[in-house]
């Protein structure tokens, strides 16, 4: 599918325009401290590995690599039979009817019309699930994160998959020290 032109213009505005947001805000940050006589004092988390390194975040992991497996085997047995069918139809199709023919294909598109809608289902609540799982852990790392923050005097700590976060030193990832906590506090 082709992107209209004003589509892309917009993402790259809105690009530019996160980016002019981030500088502008780095040096708003500077220019405040610097009025403070306080050193600049950055740290780096990288949320994703805090979530899935935490107790509680190995617990949610699991849970939902289990309803995916469920998930799967409920869909198996309707790829098989789609699988079937399909063989079926390749070895009959020189010796079918035409009426047939076209009944086995009608029966195909059907069956696969119902996979892809099991499928999105599955989807669907497996987004919902996961948010379910996760958001709460997301709340509960971002006011530890905060916490982190205050209790160590970092003027700013910024999350490791933020786009324009293109380098930091290994010295400033608090991602164990957020872990730690997290753990302490579960």
């Amino acid at each position: 599918m082709l992107e209209s032109n004003s589509t892309v213009a917009n993402r790259q505005t809105s690009r530019l325009n996160k980016g002019l947001v981030a500088v502008l805000a780095g040096l708003l940050l500077v220019w405040g401290t610097a009025a403070q006589d306080e050193g600049i004092k950055i740290g780096i988390v990288d949320i994703e590995q805090a979530l899935n390194a935490t107790e509680e975040g190995k617990a949610a992991r699991e849970e939902m690599a289990r309803k995916q497996r469920e998930a799967e085997s409920k869909l198996q047995p309707m790829v098989e039979h789609f699988e079937e069918l399909q063989e079926e139809f390749k070895a009959k199709k020189f010796v079918l009817s035409e009426d047939a023919l076209y009944q086995k294909q009608l029966d195909l598109v059907e069956l696969r019309s119902e996979i892809d809608n099991k499928l999105k289902e599955v989807e669907g609540k497996f987004k919902v699930d996961k948010e379910r799982l996760e958001g709460p852990l997301r709340k509960k790392l971002i006011g530890i994160i905060d916490n982190v923050g205050k209790e160590q005097g970092f003027t700013l700590i910024l999350g490791r998959q933020t786009p324009w976060l293109l380098y930091s030193r290994e010295a400033a990832d608090i991602t164990d020290i957020v872990i730690a906590k997290f753990n302490k506090k579960g």
